[in-house]
């Protein structure tokens, strides 16, 4: 059996199987991580509320509320429009 293993071919085979095993493996976790980071994303409605939140505690102003309000407004029209599209 040994005198097998020592060939060229077995020798192959053997470190094609090691190296589609740790692909797998990757894989998997490449895909568990990238899942766990969408999960944690805030969609522009939840960042308007903290903000308007932030505004009546008084951390930012009216006018930094507007500019943010401003850019998270077309970001919300375009998660509404994705989320339309969905259907």
């Amino acid at each position: 059996m040994q005198e097998f293993l020592a060939t060229p071919i077995a020798k192959a085979v053997l470190w094609i199987t090691v190296l589609l095993v740790l692909v797998v493996v990757g894989y998997y976790l490449v895909r568990r991580f990238r899942d766990r980071i969408d999960d944690d994303q805030l969609t522009a409605s939840d960042l308007l509320t903290n903000f308007r939140e932030m505004r009546q505690e008084g951390d930012i102003s009216e006018t930094e509320f507007r500019t943010i309000k401003t850019v998270l407004g077309r970001k919300l029209q375009d998660e509404l429009k994705d989320a339309g599209g969905d259907d």
